[in-house]
């Protein structure tokens, strides 16, 4: 007798038996599948963004002490954190999601945490950082091991053989995990980043950073909102782990990550950089932290101004350029300017 056909009802986000193979057809999360098209459509390589112009700026002490630092600390989380978010999503939320349109778009994600991660590894080249500095900072500066930290506790857990999502509590862990990844690294501790170096990029500094991170802003914007709807997605297909108390443990967490977000604002900027201070940061990661709070049915909880609208419009920008319409050679020559 020939087996039954999988129809788009048999599929679940989690805990689908089934399905026994990556079967992508018949859709049932046309979300999912439009997260991968839109991914797509932003496509970028690093190592084609010329960095002539930063590596002029940054040798010849055009910029303040208080700007270099910014722009170290930066650098000395992402290039960590980055590592963090692509190893989360291919050793533990690959593992437990079943659908396969997710799947597919989690396999697209992977390779644009590796493309970030390239991109970290290329500035510091082109600038001649210390890498050692740059890739350890996670160890030697605390208001950036305090948020990694934060985030590690989060995948111990799915991270264990023995672990699976078929109990409330299982459950309840793993999207303990998706909200930790997806709204409280890339949808909260990225944001402030981008602020700091977008900040000088508009004032024409550092232009090469500011696009690659442009760049990165566009990825994680598209990883925020697949994020946000996987979670809403698991919490509707399984009621009962939206519990009042899990809900008040969500919130507790990300009021904790917005004090982690906040100190390390204060280390990045200690004295403040042009209009930028730590207090304008501690009111817009509360700001953002209340968009992310209402986008997985939560109440605000801290209705605070947003003092950078312009990030708003940066987000919101067409891609100016096409770098493979674009004479490769020239940007590479150009990056890999050398200062004696």
């Amino acid at each position: 007798m020939p087996a039954q056909r999988v129809r788009a009802g048999d599929k679940r986000l989690i805990n689908c038996g089934a399905v026994d193979v990556n079967q992508l057809m018949p859709l049932k999360y046309t979300w999912a599948w439009e997260h991968y098209q839109n991914a797509l459509s932003n496509h970028w390589v690093p190592s084609e963004v010329p960095m002539a112009r930063d590596i002029e700026t940054w040798r010849t002490g055009r910029l303040s002490d208080a700007e270099r630092l910014m722009v170290m600390r930066n650098l000395g989380f992402f290039a960590t954190a980055e590592s963090l978010v692509a190893n989360n999503a291919v050793l533990a939320i690959f593992r437990f999601v079943t659908n396969a349109e997710c799947r597919q778009y989690l396999l697209r994600q992977a390779f644009e945490e590796a493309v970030h991660t390239h991109a970290f590894h290329y500035i510091v080249q082109s600038l001649g950082l210390d890498e050692g500095e740059v890739f350890n900072m996670y160890r030697e500066v605390p208001a950036i091991g305090a948020k990694d930290e934060f985030e590690m506790e989060l995948t111990a857990d799915v991270l264990r053989p023995d672990f699976d999502t078929g109990t409330p509590e299982g459950a309840q862990r793993f999207l303990d995990n998706l909200i930790g990844y997806y709204v409280i690294m890339e949808g909260i501790f990225f944001y402030s980043g981008f602020a700091m170096v977008l900040s000088l990029h508009s004032r024409n500094r550092m232009t090469g950073i500011g696009e690659q991170f442009q760049y990165i802003l566009r990825d994680e914007t598209i990883h925020l909102n697949f994020g946000v709807d996987l979670i809403n997605g698991i919490r509707e297909e399984n009621p009962e782990v939206w519990t009042p108390a899990f809900q008040r443990r969500t919130a507790e967490r990300i009021d904790r990550a917005v004090l982690l977000e906040a100190a390390y604002a204060r280390d990045a900027l200690p004295g403040g950089v042009l209009g930028l201070s730590p207090e304008a940061f501690d009111a817009y990661v509360r700001h953002v932290a209340d968009r992310r709070l209402e986008r997985i049915g939560l109440p605000a909880a801290y209705r605070a101004p947003n003092p950078f609208p312009w990030m708003s419009e940066t987000i919101d920008l067409p891609k100016e350029k096409n770098f493979f319409e674009s004479r490769v050679t020239e940007y590479r020559s150009n990056a890999t300017l050398r200062w004696e």
